[in-house]
């Protein structure tokens, strides 16, 4: 009996506490719809916000403000008023970890719906609010696709889903992406850069069949 092929594989290199990505996200998920069946997709989370750099959103609230106004006219997002109000009061603290180790975890239970977890984490973020510090956050989310919320913190907080997620950082860092989102075509053992940035759908769709006719010919 013959073996199946192993589909290409499209990486989403992003991070959950990027908004850039929160515009990006929804783009993935439709190719993953209009692409079943001729692609797998991957999501890998990066670690934009750890270590030194975690601390209160006020910090960098001012930046923020302006660039949530271009990343909703550019990609059609809504950053929601519960989100801005926490900006606004400025004390909660950004820490990529805790949304990228909920996203490690979902993707060893349901990794076929991992772009839509993900996504689903920065909705409860960028559009109600979400405290991604508590881990008791995730659980509902992972719950929407079938996974035991039980099961889910377990495997959260091991030692090594929290090791598997500083690895997952370091071999983004590996990869010399230079930021977020970043979305890379693996045929074999050849990588097409598709995007770096924000891409809208169509453009996306275009340059993923020009990569795809490449790599099969």
């Amino acid at each position: 009996m013959e073996q199946p092929l192993d589909l290409p594989e499209l990486l989403y290199i992003f991070d959950p506490l990027c908004a850039w990505c929160y515009g990006m996200s929804p783009v993935v998920q439709q190719v993953q719809e209009a692409f079943a069946g001729r692609l797998d997709v991957s999501v890998l989370c990066g670690g934009m916000i750890t270590g030194e750099q975690v601390g209160p959103i006020g910090e960098d609230w001012h930046f923020l403000t302006g660039a949530l106004a271009q990343v909703e006219k550019i990609t059609g997002v809504q950053f929601g008023a519960a989100f801005r109000a926490r900006g606004q009061e400025g004390r909660y603290v950004q820490d990529s970890e805790p949304p990228s180790r909920a996203i490690h975890t979902f993707r060893q239970l349901r990794q076929e719906h991992a772009a839509r977890f993900a996504h689903a984490v920065q909705q409860a973020y960028f559009r109600d609010g979400a405290d991604l510090n508590d881990l008791a956050t995730y659980e509902p989310l992972a719950a929407a696709y079938g996974v035991e919320p039980t099961d889910f913190r377990q495997q959260l907080t091991r030692p090594e889903t929290i090791r598997g997620t500083q690895l997952e950082f370091a071999a983004v860092g590996k990869t010399g992406v230079q930021g977020f989102p970043t979305l890379i075509l693996r045929v074999g053992s050849q990588g097409y850069v598709l995007a770096r940035g924000f891409q809208p759908f169509n453009a996306l769709r275009r340059d993923l069949e020009e990569a795809l006719r490449q790599a099969e010919g």
